[in-house]
């Protein structure tokens, strides 16, 4: 990628570009508890978008997309914003950057990537991390620390692309580090690095490339039933609620609150049991844990469909290690930990009978954990 990024400037720019790269972001465990206060635990990944770049001398910038083929040109005043949607997402992380004080002047920029488009893998935010990172690089000399990099990403999301995102995937683009996960503390913003080098083991991707738009708000649904539990238990939010404190309220809430409840607070049980499995290299309880966030994804939070359910009980009868949705749900993609020795058989198994089924093969996309934003020398 980046000789194809390197002739493609030299086309067009004819100078000498530095070159910077953002990753993709899996969650391995711990959805749909960000917004009750509790963990998450991404990790970055080797599919990522690239960017070469140079300041130009102007105050405007210049930027083609290798991968759309298309070029579009703005000023650094809010005024300025392109029409192009692709667009936006730069034009917004110049505008965040400006807004908090720092410096952002004119450049010349072509990109590409890799990231599988619609498997929920947030090339949005990869692409967010790569310019926020740049932009420090080149203009402020590394005065922006991470974190604040990975706020730039959101408040574009949310500023200049309409989307009202958590933090996650910017922050798993941003801190991404080979071979580890990164436990997210969604209230403190506290992060811990753990140690995710799976030998004899891949992680593997299923995409499903169904997804069912719900008319009902189903997002806003489950985070009212959790915000009336946790109301009712006179908690501020989910994360310090115990399945003792929601038994002893069981007859105060609806069922279908209290299945919601129940669920948010077993997955952040889990997801503090992952940590403790993985730093006992004890990938087996990984995988079980990984099942019973399936399980209360698709029974108690009902955020599964039957493509998805599908999938995992292939995945099952296969002897797959673990598997669960992965994202917000209603179609995308599992995330499987797979034996080596079974990963030919469970592909073909996968392929064929989804195939059978509902009348295209899933996608397999293999994903290993790697760095996130970074300078590419």
């Amino acid at each position: 990628m980046k000789e194809l990024l390197a002739k493609q400037f030299a086309q067009r720019f004819a100078t000498n570009p530095v070159f910077y790269a953002s990753s993709g972001r899996i969650n391995l465990i711990g959805e749909h508890t960000d917004y009750n206060g509790g963990f998450v635990f991404p990790g970055a990944i080797d599919k990522y978008i690239m960017a070469a770049i140079n300041v130009n001398g102007t105050d405007k910038v210049r930027v083609y997309s290798a991968d759309l083929q298309e070029s579009a040109e703005f000023g650094l005043q809010e005024a300025d914003a392109p029409k192009e949607q692709w667009a936006r997402y730069i034009f917004g992380v110049c505008r965040e950057v400006i807004k908090r004080g720092f410096t952002v002047k004119g450049f010349d920029t072509v990109f590409a990537g890799n990231v599988p488009l619609g498997a929920g893998l947030s090339s949005s935010a990869a692409l967010e991390s790569c310019f926020a990172y740049a932009l420090n690089d080149l203009f402020n000399e590394n005065k922006i620390d991470k974190f604040e990099l990975a706020k730039i990403g959101q408040s574009t999301e949310h500023n200049y692309c309409g989307v009202n995102c958590g933090i996650m995937d910017q922050f798993a683009s941003v801190f991404g580090k080979k071979n580890c996960l990164m436990r997210l503390d969604c209230r403190s913003l506290e992060y811990e690095y753990f140690p995710f080098d799976p030998q004899g083991y891949k992680l593997v991707l299923v995409n499903s490339k169904v997804k069912h738009e719900l008319v009902d708000s189903p997002y806003n649904k489950r985070r009212e039933s959790c915000e009336r539990v946790a109301a009712t238990l006179g908690v501020e939010t989910l994360r310090d609620a115990t399945m003792d404190m929601l038994n002893a309220k069981k007859a105060d809430v609806t069922e279908e609150d209290y299945k919601r409840a129940e669920y948010v607070i077993g997955e952040k049980q889990r997801v503090l049991d992952v940590c403790d499995a993985l730093e006992r290299g004890d990938y087996e309880t990984v995988g079980r844990l990984m099942y019973e966030t399936h399980y209360g994804l698709s029974k108690q939070y009902e955020v599964s469909c039957e493509e998805l359910d599908f999938l995992n009980d292939i995945a099952k009868e296969s002897k797959v290690t673990g598997s669960r949705i992965m994202g917000g749900g209603f179609g995308g993609c599992t995330i499987n930990l797979v034996k080596d020795e079974l990963y030919d058989h469970f592909v073909e198994i996968a392929k064929t009978r989804f195939n059978e089924k509902y009348g295209h093969e899933p996608v397999i996309i293999d994903v290993v954990i790697s760095d996130g934003a970074r300078r590419c020398e």
